[in-house]
C-alpha cells in the first residue's frame, strides 16, 4: 500500500510532536475515563434522595456504568483488530459526549442507568484502547512512562471531577443540589469528550495495527519518526516475524507458550481492583461521612485524595522505567496492605476523631497510584503478541472490569452489612495474596521491545 498525500497529513513531521500528539491522546482517553467513573461519587448521595433509594439500588446507580464497561472492554479489543485502534477511540469519544447529555436530563432513575451505560462502553473501550495504543507506537525505552501518563490522565480526570463536583455542590443548598447539582455534575463531561473526538483526527492509527493490514510503508514511516530510520527497519522486521509466528486465535491465548501471559495480565487486572481503589474512589464522600465527618468536610477530604493520587503518580511516572515494574508493584503492594489495616482498625474502634482514618487512606492511595495504578495497564499493553494483543488485553481488561464492578456494587451492602472495618480488611486479604504472587510469577519487562517481551513467553 502506497503512502497517500492524506496519509502524510494525518502522521508526525518530528520524533518530539509524535511523542506530544500520543501524549495528548493518552491524557485525553485516560483524562475521561477518571472524570466519567469518578464523577458519581459527588453525585450520588444527591441521587440517593432524589430517586429514593435502597443501599441495593445506590450500588445499582453507580455500577451501571461499569456494566456498560465490562461489554465495552469486552468488545473492543475484536473492534480495534477489524477498523483499528483510532477509529475505535474516535467511537469511545461519541459515547462519551451523548452519555454525558443523557445522565444530565435524566428524569428517572431507568433513563440515568442507560445513559450511564452508554458511557461505561466508552470507558470500557477506552481502558483497553489508549495504553494499547499509547504501546504499540512508543519506543522500548519510553513505553513505560507514556503508558503511566495515560494512568496519570485518569487520576488527573478524578481530581478535575472531584473540584468540579466540590464547586457545584457549593453552589446551591441541598435542595438545589438533589434538583440541580447533580445534573450539572454529570452533564460537564460533554467538554472534555468534544476536544477527545476532534483531536483523535491528528493521530496516526497504531504502526502494529497497520503492519497487519499489510500497510508495511504507512507503518514504517510511523516507526522512523520515534525510532530512527536504522532502528524502524529493524523493528518491522520483528514485527512482521512475529506475526507470522502466530496464529491469531483466542485458543492461542490460552496455549501452553502463552498460558503464563495471561495468567500474569488477568491477575494483575483483577486484583488492581479487588484491592478497594474503586470504594474509595466512588464512594469516599459516603465513606467519611459514615464515620462521622459533615457532608463539606467529606467533599475536601474527597478532593485532598485525589490531589494525593496525582502525585504518587508522578512518582511512578519517574521509577516505573528506571527502577522497572515489579519492585515498584512489591513495595506499592506493601504500603496497600499496611495501610488496608490501618483504616480497618479506625473502623473498628470507631476513631472519628483526629487525621487517623484520612492518613491511612491517603497512604493507601500514595502506595497504589505509584505502583498498581500505572502499572496493570503498562503489563497488559506489552505482555501480549501481536496478532492477538487487541483481543488478549481486551480480555484482560474485561476481567479488571468484572473486579470493578464487583467492588461498586458490594462496596454499599457491604459497608452497612459487615461494616467497615471488615470490609477494608477483606480488601487486604486480596492485597496479601496480590503480593505473593508479583513476587513468585511476575517478571520484569522494561527497556523490552514488545517482541522481546513476547519471547519470554516462548523460552
Amino acid at each position: 500500500m502506497n503512502i497517500t498525500q492524506a496519509d502524510m497529513t494525518n502522521t508526525i513531521q518530528t520524533s518530539k510532536s509524535f511523542v506530544i500528539k500520543i501524549s495528548i491522546v493518552a491524557a485525553l482517553g485516560g483524562l475521561l475515563f477518571g472524570y466519567d467513573t469518578a464523577v458519581i461519587a459527588g453525585a450520588i448521595g444527591f441521587l440517593k434522595i432524589k430517586f429514593d433509594l435502597s443501599a441495593t439500588l445506590v450500588g445499582w446507580a453507580a455500577s451501571s456504568a461499569i456494566w456498560g464497561c465490562v461489554l465495552g472492554a469486552m468488545g473492543a479489543g475484536y473492534i480495534s483488530d477489524r477498523i483499528g485502534r483510532k477509529r475505535g477511540l474516535i467511537i469511545t469519544a461519541v459515547f462519551f459526549a451523548v452519555s454525558a447529555i443523557g445522565s444530565a436530563m435524566a428524569n428517572d432513575l431507568t433513563t440515568f442507568i442507560l445513559a450511564r451505560f452508554l458511557g461505561g462502553l466508552g470507558v470500557g473501550a477506552a481502558s483497553m484502547l489508549s495504553p494499547l495504543y499509547i504501546a504499540e507506537v512508543s519506543p522500548a525505552e519510553k513505553r513505560g512512562r507514556l503508558v503511566t501518563l495515560y494512568q496519570l490522565a485518569i487520576v488527573i480526570g478524578i481530581i478535575l471531577i472531584y473540584f468540579i463536583n466540590l464547586r457545584i455542590a457549593q453552589s446551591g443548598d441541598e435542595t438545589w443540589n438533589i434538583e440541580t447539582g447533580w445534573r450539572l455534575m454529570l452533564g460537564s463531561e460533554v467538554i472534555p469528550a468534544m476536544v477527545f473526538l476532534l483531536l483523535l483526527f491528528f493521530v496516526p492509527e497504531s504502526p502494529r495495527w497497520l503492519v497487519k493490514q499489510n500497510a508495511d510503508e504507512r507503518a514504517h514511516y510511523i516507526l522512523e519518526k520515534v525510532n530512527g530510520k536504522l532502528a524502524a527497519n529493524q523493528i518491522l522486521e520483528e514485527i512482521k516475524i512475529a506475526l507470522m509466528q502466530e496464529s491469531g486465535s483466542i485458543k492461542s491465548l490460552f496455549a501452553t507458550q502463552l498460558r503464563k501471559a495471561m495468567v500474569v495480565g488477568v491477575t494483575l487486572a483483577l486484583f488492581s481492583q479487588i484491592t478497594g481503589i474503586n470504594a474509595i474512589i466512588y464512594y469516599a464522600p459516603e465513606i467519611f461521612k459514615s464515620i462521622g465527618f459533615g457532608a463539606e468536610s467529606a467533599f475536601s477530604q474527597t478532593v485532598i485524595i485525589g490531589i494525593v493520587n496525582m502525585l504518587f503518580t508522578f512518582v511512578a511516572l519517574w521509577l516505573i522505567d528506571k527502577t522497572g515494574r515489579k519492585p515498584l508493584l512489591l513495595w506499592g503492594i506493601s504500603g496497600m496492605i499496611v495501610c488496608l489495616l490501618g483504616a480497618g482498625l479506625c473502623f473498628y474502634f470507631s476513631i472519628d476523631k483526629g487525621p487517623w482514618l484520612l492518613i491511612f487512606i491517603l497512604g493507601f492511595i500514595a502506595s497504589f497510584a505509584s505502583s498498581l495504578g500505572p502499572i496493570p495497564w503498562v503489563m497488559m499493553s506489552e505482555i501480549f503478541p501481536t496478532k492477538t494483543r487487541g483481543i488478549a488485553m481486551s480480555f484482560a481488561t474485561l476481567i479488571l472490569w468484572l473486579g470493578v464492578l464487583a467492588v461498586t456494587q458490594l462496596t454499599p451492602m457491604l459497608m452497612e452489612g459487615i461494616g467497615g472495618a471488615y470490609t477494608f480488611w477483606l480488601f487486604m486479604i486480596n492485597a496479601i495474596i496480590l503480593l505473593v504472587f508479583t513476587w513468585r510469577k511476575i517478571p520484569e519487562t522494561k527497556n523490552r521491545s514488545l517482541e522481546e517481551i513476547e519471547k519470554i513467553w516462548q523460552s
